[in-house]
């Protein structure tokens, strides 16, 4: 399963989710291009003779980084600049989000331990030197290289000598070869590096590897160690995209004019602004012509619809929001699940019949979104039948009934339950800040749990930054024991990075034999069939289900107001940047 940092401020500031931690182990951006909306605003509308010229901008409710690379950057901030100049990857993501060819084809050996990439001829870097597989392979080996400082090491270990190239054990990276200028082959590692053991090759190993070229003309004389900082990416960027970079004020804008040469056809528009702006602000920044493109909170929506100057487009969003239990804590090395608190999964379950899933969503984000009862968008191939799991439907009777019989009652009079030992139980709910409605929903949460009878209270009454949520969360402070989250996904299934025993961001500290066995054969040879692979999903969220080592909260829908003068915009998964050479705008 994919996670990044992309979707955590679209989610805190813009569909008002909870909160996203930032993940690995995968081709961070391939959730960026799946998908595209239906009707007359998709990108089909701006080929054929449409105006010319023009700028649009596109807004951003939080200052970005500046971290103009792909194989560095940490958050959207950075990820929409990037896709607005260098958003090609050598693969994307279709409506089924399976894999399709871009700036590649490819084909995969017999073995199905090789992939062989044949590039796109006459591709330009807005340097004007051709895209190469020399660019491929530097991506690899910046990524591979000891003194890489970026989150993507896990798209590239999978390549057969990346690990030795990484411990200095090997001067070049033996999986990778290049045959001619277009043409790149990749081997993948069929044995374990620290225990010899047989590798099978991976069903997903399109989807998990780094995928996205790097110019190594333009950066080949960076020191490694050096790029996050360097002026090569953050003050003069070449990207392979329909805009190229003009200029940039930190944290604030940044202006982009028309790549005439872009490989996919010259843009419509004379160029682009990215503008940071006020998010609370953001409906009435459309209204008033100062932005032209921005994904809204439900809030916002809800004001603007029989506005005429603005324009809707609505998609089911890659990710989803839960509440955790916390089950354990990370050794350094693994999950332990030692936390006698939430140990009997009974209690677990009458905690979620205690919650009002649909009346969190309707009260705080307009009802855009979908109550859902496992931990993966309801827009990926792998998400279950829902006939199959637990509702767990809003019902506090049955939730009283579920504590009573886990021996959970009052048993002192005070009105709260107490343990089956007769000693006081408090839950301690951690929240997030971030948007006007958070206070309120976790507010509502913490009531639901005190109408059966349960002392709950939000910790140290109030709620947290995101950077010391994270870093409570992530130690395991024992003060916290339900936490309100998160993810974003990309759209490849596979669980690991969130839920295996070894995974840091299994914030929960759930372990389950089971699990392991399951995620361990949705990456098996069997698992090439993916009607397999898709039975295997479905039996491992049926055992997350009863387990229930979290609460599945809802799977978000994003909306997007576009001024109605801008077309060829389409609202994807993650963002509206899906082909902006597209874009025009009416004279």
């Amino acid at each position: 399963m994919k996670k990044s940092l992309l979707l955590l401020l679209a989610m805190l500031l813009s569909i008002s989710m909870l909160v996203v931690a930032c993940g690995g182990g995968d081709n961070d951006d391939a959730d960026d291009n799946q998908g595209e909306s239906e009707g007359e605003e998709n990108g089909e509308q701006a080929e054929g003779d449409v105006p010319q010229g023009g700028v649009v901008t596109y807004g951003f409710g939080q200052p970005f980084a500046g971290v103009l690379d792909w194989a560095h950057y940490a958050g959207q901030d950075d990820s929409l600049a990037l896709k607005i100049f260098n958003g090609d990857a050598l693969v994307k993501n279709g409506d089924d989000l399976m894999a399709e060819p871009n700036l590649a084809t490819w084909t995969v050996s017999e073995d199905k331990y090789t992939i062989t990439f044949k590039l796109e001829e006459g591709v330009m870097w807005h340097n004007g030197v051709e895209l190469t597989t020399e660019d491929v392979a530097f991506a690899w080996e910046v990524i591979a290289d000891p003194d890489y400082t970026g989150p993507r090491w896990s798209n590239v270990n999978i390549i057969d000598g990346a690990e030795e190239y990484k411990n200095g054990e090997a001067d070049e990276i033996s999986g990778i070869n290049i045959v001619d200028d277009y043409t790149i082959e990749v081997t993948f590692r069929s044995t374990e590096y620290k225990t010899g053991e047989e590798v099978p090759p991976l069903p997903n190993a399109i989807d998990q590897l780094w995928t996205y070229p790097m110019p190594k003309e333009h950066l080949k004389d960076v020191p490694v160690k050096d790029f996050e900082d360097a002026d090569e990416v953050r003050r003069n960027p070449v990207g392979l995209g329909p805009y190229k970079v003009t200029n940039i004020v930190p944290g604030e804008q940044i202006e982009f004019e028309a790549f005439e040469d872009y490989w996919k056809g010259a843009p419509n528009l004379d160029g682009v602004v990215y503008k940071i702006v006020d998010g609370s602000m953001a409906g009435d920044l459309l209204v008033n012509g100062e932005i032209d493109i921005y994904e809204l909170p439900p809030s916002q929506v809800v004001n603007l619809q029989d506005d005429e100057r603005i324009k809707f487009q609505e998609k089911e969003g890659l990710n989803y929001s839960y509440i955790g239990f916390k089950l354990g804590h990370w050794d350094g090395e693994k999950n332990v699940m030692d936390n006698p608190k939430f140990a009997d999964k009974n209690v677990r379950h009458a905690i979620a019949h205690a919650i009002n899933r649909q009346g969190i969503l309707d009260s705080f984000s307009e009802g855009y979104g979908t109550v859902i009862n496992a931990p993966e968008s309801v827009i990926s191939w792998a998400y279950p039948d829902e006939s199959s799991l637990t509702q767990y439907d809003y019902d506090p009777e049955k939730a009283k009934q579920l504590l009573d019989d886990a021996g959970y009652v009052d048993s002192n009079g005070d009105g709260w339950r107490d343990t089956p030992e007769g000693e006081e139980f408090t839950i301690n709910f951690m929240a997030m800040e971030g948007t006007d409605i958070a206070e309120p929903r976790a507010t509502y949460i913490v009531q639901n749990l005190q109408d059966v009878g349960l002392n709950a209270r939000l910790q140290d009454g109030q709620l947290f930054d995101f950077n010391l949520f994270y870093d409570l969360v992530e130690e395991d402070d024992p003060d916290i024991d339900l936490f309100m989250g998160a993810w974003g996904l990309s759209a490849d299934p596979d669980p690991t990075g969130l839920w295996k025993e070894d995974d840091l961001w299994n914030f929960p500290r759930w372990v389950n034999e089971e699990s392991e066995k399951l995620i361990k054969e949705g990456l098996s040879v069997e698992a090439f069939d993916l009607e397999y692979r898709r039975d295997v999903y479905q039996q491992w969220h049926q055992l997350v289900n009863e387990e229930l080592p979290i609460i599945p909260l809802s799977s978000p829908v994003r909306v997007y107001g576009i001024a109605a003068d801008v077309h060829g915009v389409t609202g994807d998964v993650s963002d509206a940047l899906t082909d902006p050479h597209l874009w025009y705008r009416d004279n």
